[in-house]
């Protein structure tokens, strides 16, 4: 239910745009409505994420619900595009809590064995809300009433937070915890100016401006200081370790590389066929849906293969179909059909199916209780700054073809354009197998409760 909540909310949005710019006005600003929530919500998993395993699951996810349904009520209760924005960004802070911190509850009281499954479960759940959403959204923009796609958010974050309070019990050891409010500050901040800098440079300012200067520069200023504050701190909100301990720094970089990957298909698959075949927005996100539809059919069937061959083969694997998908893209990009471009999203979705089941499972079966906040947590930060790389990299190709055109490219230019696009997630995909390569061969626990925490 809080997964749902999330997903429904990401894809919701879109297809009601055009009515709330209608209403609201600005249209130079509706983009902010999609970058602002990204942006708080990726920088405030990790510290979410290490209040999780000080505090507990539990009152971190229902914070998370409650900052989020208070974003939704003033979202619905919006009388400008800035008021608008401004209860994206309080949504996209509560969304930081909810996600990371239910998935890192499946890996609490799911064995390993069923952790593959369960994640499965949670891949379907984007997968319905990624067909679910943009109907919906459409649904309500039909009938003059976009505000409904955000207050029908509270009726379900309630009933969500109920079945916690009533279902999910917990026992966290009590002791005196020292806050890292310095590090969790710098951090926010550092990630604030450099994933601004990413999502908005070459849009809404040039990449050699003042302002991409001084997002990246006060940004690399920033980390050099936060990176000293974690070195002294007694409890730091992101702990250096993960980086020095090789299995979680690999499945760190395979999560960067998924997210990159997302962002490019997401961002320019359905312009890619709605520009070069003219078919309607619905039947362009349908065939985008196909990569949510693979996703949890071999995130399912993850688990069988990591408990008998290991979590690297398993994300080798996922690794080389997501490879042999984006090559379809590839290939056919230049004849661009919608049976094609789906049936190799449907590809890449089975790739990544493998891979996020068994980097999440992998990650958290390699620490106790008391880190699998922070383990969980940095592969879904991971994600979200590999989405806003996404941005910055598959933009400034798509842009290089399509600036030197009308504001309204051509289908020929289109097709040029995502071709590129299409052989940069190519790219991305091999890089990211470098990494996979670079995982280290464990031994997968049996299917025993590995967990200090049942329900």
């Amino acid at each position: 239910m809080t997964i749902g909540l999330v997903a429904i909310d990401s894809t919701v949005l879109a297809t009601a745009i055009p009515t709330i710019v209608d209403e609201l006005g600005d249209f130079s600003l509706f983009p902010w409505l999609f970058s602002i929530y990204l942006l708080t919500q990726a920088v405030t998993v990790p510290v979410y994420s290490k209040l999780s395993d000080m505090v507990g699951r539990k009152p971190i996810i229902l914070l998370g619900i409650g900052i989020f349904l208070v974003g939704s009520v003033l979202c619905g209760l919006a009388w400008s595009m800035p008021a608008l924005i401004v209860a994206r960004a309080i949504q996209g802070i509560g969304a930081g809590a909810v996600q990371p911190t239910a998935v890192t509850i499946v890996g609490d009281i799911y064995t390993v064995a069923e952790r593959a499954r369960v994640q499965g479960y949670i891949s379907a759940v984007w997968g319905i809300a990624a067909v679910v959403g943009p109907t919906l959204g459409g649904v309500f923009a039909q009938f003059g009433f976009w505000r409904g796609i955000f207050f029908i958010n509270v009726p379900l974050g309630l009933f969500a937070a109920w079945l916690l309070v009533r279902h999910l019990r917990e026992t966290v050891p009590r002791k005196q915890h020292k806050v890292d409010i310095a590090g969790a500050m710098l951090l926010m901040s550092t990630m604030s100016l450099l994933i601004l800098g990413l999502l908005e440079g070459g849009h809404a300012w040039a990449w050699m401006s003042w302002q991409s200067i001084g997002c990246f520069g006060g940004g690399l200023a920033l980390l050099i200081s936060f990176v000293a504050v974690e070195r002294r701190a007694a409890e730091p909100v992101f702990p250096l370790w993960v980086f020095s301990r090789r299995l979680l720094r690999q499945t760190v970089l395979i999560s960067l590389g998924m997210g990159a990957i997302l962002m490019g298909l997401t961002s320019y698959v359905p312009t890619y066929l709605e520009g070069s075949l003219g078919v309607a927005p619905i039947v362009a996100g349908l065939a985008l849906a196909a990569l949510t539809l693979g996703w949890p059919i071999s995130a399912a069937w993850a688990g069988h293969l990591y408990l008998r061959f290991g979590f690297r083969f398993t994300i080798l694997i996922g690794l080389a179909v997501a490879i042999v998908g984006a090559a379809v893209l590839v290939a056919f990009a230049s004849t661009p059909s919608v049976w094609i471009t789906g049936a190799a999203c449907f590809i890449i979705g089975l790739g990544m199916g493998f891979m996020g089941a068994s980097t999440i499972v992998s990650a958290q079966s390699s620490v106790g209780w008391s880190e699998r906040g922070v383990a969980t947590g940095a592969n879904m930060f991971a994600r979200s700054v590999g989405s806003a790389v996404g941005v910055a990299i598959f933009g400034a190709i798509a842009n290089a073809i399509f600036g030197s055109t009308a504001t309204q490219p051509g289908a020929d230019d289109i097709i040029a354009g995502s071709t590129a696009v299409f052989a940069g997630v190519l790219v991305v995909a091999i890089v990211t197998a470098a990494a996979g390569l670079g995982m280290p061969k464990t031994t997968v626990p049996g299917s025993e409760p590995v967990e200090d925490l049942r329900p």
